[in-house]
């Protein structure tokens, strides 16, 4: 591991849970801690968990579930780095799992929803789809919300498996929904953005963009934030899906959004990461960061996690200037875990990594 600008300070102790995907539903993963500006110095453990690892670990009690390629997934003691247990899955897993009680939910390329113990990695229960599923499950008062490659998206209790109501959207779901009030928000293949009610799934409005969506959508200040293959990331009235403003970058958009009170970050494929001003639009800045960005930023304090070539990166909130990089030997195209004492990292190469 090669690193820039290494400052060692003291690790504070912090029961950090990351549930799901940024950290839970309002996406404000890594937001509480305050010691994410020092930069990591060694890799207190290292475990090669499988062939590639592309969607994000969630945390909680200490223990990191991280989904791989290789049909795995691996609860990973993070005081010593090693599995408590390991789940074999009839296929790959895109997914990034959710943490739901005692129970872990994952969604596996077979097209199905595995509910597994979270102490043992038993299977309690599946609910089968159509296709794969890419999107990670979002948990309102136990039941669940995720979308299906079969173009559904589906609610399901989340202790006991029992299906709920399902809503045909007619093209694939990749995203992970954003859930508020009473209303679910999630884009679609077929560059849609939706809005659901979450009591009976019915669509209460839809806007059309002009490319396929894979990215999952954010919520700030009444607008429904999102970026779309068709080049522009747009803000949408979230009670009628009204496009306030749209702003366009050089490529695609796969990366979710992440908020920060009146920032709104985001990566392109363009290679650039970008950071708008939630209300308006305005740039604020933008940022080379030498590789194609697909996963989401993690907005710590204060600084921005992203991935980036050969390892992670961290650019300042205000600026957006790079103030440090680590090089892990791999490219990452997940996000990080931060917690008060480690930074976890999955990569391309199947390695986890938690850094201090």
């Amino acid at each position: 591991m090669t690193l820039e600008q290494p400052i060692r300070e003291p690790a504070a102790q912090r029961d950090t849970d990351w549930l799901a995907l940024l950290g839970d539903n309002a996406r404000t993963g890594g937001q509480p801690v305050r010691t994410a500006m020092k930069p990591p110095v060694r890799s207190r453990w290292q475990l090669r968990v499988g062939i590639s690892v592309r969607s994000a670990p969630v945390l909680r009690d200490q223990i990191l579930y991280v989904a791989t390629l290789s049909s795995t997934l691996h609860a990973i003691d993070t005081k010593t780095g090693r599995p408590k247990w390991i789940f074999e899955a009839p296929a790959q897993i895109h997914a990034t799992p959710a943490l739901a009680g005692s129970t872990l939910l994952v969604g596996c390329d077979d097209g199905k929803l595995y509910a597994l113990d979270c102490k043992t990695g038993a299977r309690a229960w599946t609910f089968p789809t159509s296709a794969e599923i890419w999107s990670s499950p979002v948990v309102r008062n136990n039941i669940a919300y995720f979308g299906s490659a079969d173009g559904k998206f589906y609610s399901v209790h989340a202790e006991t498996g029992k299906p709920g109501w399902a809503q045909n959207l007619n093209s694939r779901i990749y995203g992970t929904a954003y859930a508020a009030g009473t209303s679910l928000y999630i884009g679609s293949g077929d560059g849609r953005i939706s809005s659901l009610n979450l009591a009976d799934g019915k669509t209460l409005w839809s806007t059309q963009t002009g490319n396929g969506i894979d990215a999952s959508p954010a919520l700030a200040s009444g607008l429904v934030l999102i970026g779309s293959e068709d080049f522009y990331f747009y803000a949408l009235d979230a009670a009628t899906g009204e496009v306030r403003w749209k702003v366009e970058t050089g490529l695609g958009i796969s990366s979710s959004a992440a908020v920060l009170g009146d920032l709104v970050v985001f990566g392109g494929k363009d290679t650039q990461m970008y950071a708008l001003d939630v209300a308006t639009g305005k740039l604020r800045w933008k940022t080379q960061v030498g590789s194609v960005v697909t996963a989401p930023p993690v907005i710590g304090s204060p600084v921005t996690f992203v991935q980036a070539a050969g390892g992670i990166m961290a650019l300042d909130n205000a600026t957006g200037k790079r103030v440090w990089r680590a090089g892990l030997g791999s490219s990452v195209q997940s996000s990080p875990v931060l917690t008060d004492e480690a930074i976890y990292v999955a990569s391309l190469d199947g390695d986890v990594y938690a850094l201090e």
